[in-house]
């Protein structure tokens, strides 16, 4: 693969439409579609569970059980935590040769509700902690295993699991197609918003499956600063603090005892203040109407966990106009070994513009810094909102026919993620009308979803031979 600085994403604009699409179906002669089907672990495949071991040696050494603990819960579990696996599998799989800007972690539960800056809820991708540029069969791949493994958890047949997967992929090969014959600008502004979604939840699913999304809706705008600072927050000798709640939630003087509080938070409003410099000029004048009141570190996801996180809790006009920050350590995408290194020096600017780049609408305070850790490390770190409207999907709570119109959604939506930065007529043309590509994925993702049980286990054996240490549950 081609390092990020050396590759274009977009086609040469002297490049004809035409041209672009004889070079996507020339791409077939070199990865036919039907090779992407199936699955099987190359010699020398490396020991996922090492891969995760090294993934641990920077993390913060007392949160990793935790990571562990959570990973053993579930197969699903174990994969939302396993991207890197899932990275080095990948990169031994056929590809068109076609690159874009990848979330690198397209699992079903990294799409869901957000706010757009002009208050409007949006369906997007959320989570980009490992994007980088690279094959966009990956992110399908990513999408298409989660899907099986979820629908396995739910007890889902193996007719229904094949229909809800070759529906996702179905609705990225169509949606990229209809991409390909749009303007450039009526792509870059295309979205799906909580209309759209309620115009599938009437085509695809019964009276119980839109109330459910009605629901959902209004919970996901009642997810904001004030309702975490509700339950985070508290006043304690008259001062405003943020609530410990060790391990999840400890506040950075609790962690840092011998350390005046004031020398603390001075280093925090620093690295608020400098990380502004990140942003355009308007939302910096925003974050400079806010006052720094305190920060913690707060543990968070799955394959997140034992990676430096903190909330910072800034006030605006007065103690009812909360602004809850997430500070979080960028290390270098899981894909960077095998897709190429990022041109960015810092990883915290290249989550960002990543992120900036795949969704739609992006948080208005998304932003990144370098800053000295309270180890005397510099670490590179991104900065957005703790909530703004989120809401997330619950696949336990789903029957088949409401994972397939999920999965159908989440396919339209990476299809525009891609479409904004990679060749959209090559890849539209490499896909073509038939659904060869479609079954091939399918019989992917069940094979994938094999070989993530068995990595599972592994880690649960690990947990219960004392090889792996973990806090929480270990199941089968």
């Amino acid at each position: 693969m081609k390092p990020e600085a050396a590759s274009s994403l977009r086609a040469s604009p002297r490049a004809t439409p035409a041209e672009r699409a004889a070079l996507g179906r020339a791409a077939r002669r070199t990865a036919p579609r039907s090779s992407h089907a199936g699955f099987t672990p190359p010699p020398g495949r490396p020991d996922p569970l090492a891969l995760l071991e090294a993934q641990s040696a920077d993390r913060v050494p007392e949160l990793v059980p935790i990571r562990y603990g959570r990973m053993t819960e579930s197969p699903f579990r174990f994969y939302r935590g396993a991207a890197a696996v899932m990275a080095a599998d990948l990169a031994g799989t056929p590809d068109s040769g076609i690159r874009a800007q990848l979330c690198g972690d397209a699992h079903l539960m990294n799409f869901r509700l957000l706010a757009s800056p002009e208050r409007n809820l949006v369906f997007d991708i959320n989570d980009f902690d490992e994007t980088l540029p690279g094959p966009w069969e990956w992110d399908v791949k990513r999408l298409a295993a989660s899907l099986v493994i979820a629908a396995r958890a739910n007890g889902f047949t193996d007719p229904e699991r094949d229909d809800i997967v070759r529906a996702s992929v179905r609705s990225y090969r169509e949606s990229m197609a209809r991409f390909a014959g749009m303007r450039n600008l009526d792509v870059w502004y295309a979205k799906t918003d909580a209309e759209r979604l309620r115009t599938v939840a009437a085509e695809r699913l019964p009276g119980r499956g839109r109330r459910n999304l009605d629901r959902a809706l209004r919970k996901a705008r009642s997810r904001d600063s004030l309702q975490a600072f509700g339950k985070l927050a508290e006043v304690v000798d008259g001062r405003l603090r943020i609530a410990p709640d060790p391990p999840m939630v400890v506040p950075l003087t609790d962690l840092m005892p011998g350390v005046e509080r004031d020398t603390v938070h001075r280093r925090f409003r620093g690295m608020v203040t400098s990380y502004s410099g990140s942003l355009a000029s308007d939302r910096r004048s925003l974050l400079e109407d806010f006052t720094f009141v305190d920060v913690a570190r707060k543990v968070v996801g799955v394959g997140s966990v034992g990676t430096r996180c903190w909330i910072i809790l800034l006030l605006g006009r007065d103690g009812g106009d909360p602004l809850l920050l997430q500070a979080k350590e960028a290390g270098p995408s899981v894909l960077a070994e095998h897709a190429g290194a990022s041109r960015y020096v810092n990883q915290g600017e290249r989550v960002v513009a990543g992120q900036r780049l795949m969704q739609a609408s992006s948080d208005i305070f998304l932003g990144w810094e370098q800053v000295d850790g309270i180890d005397g490390r510099r670490r590179d770190f991104y900065v957005r909102q703790l909530r703004d409207w989120k809401g997330i999907v619950e696949p336990e709570s789903m029957v088949p026919k409401g994972m397939r119109a999920f999965g159908e959604v989440c396919g339209a939506t990476l299809a525009r993620a891609h479409a904004r930065s990679g060749d959209r007529i090559a890849i539209a043309a490499y896909l073509g009308r038939k659904d060869t590509f479609d079954r091939a994925i399918a019989a992917f993702a069940e094979a994938y979803a094999d070989r993530n049980e068995l990595d599972h286990r592994a880690l649960v054996d690990a947990v219960r031979s004392g090889r792996l240490p973990a806090e929480g549950a270990v199941t089968g």
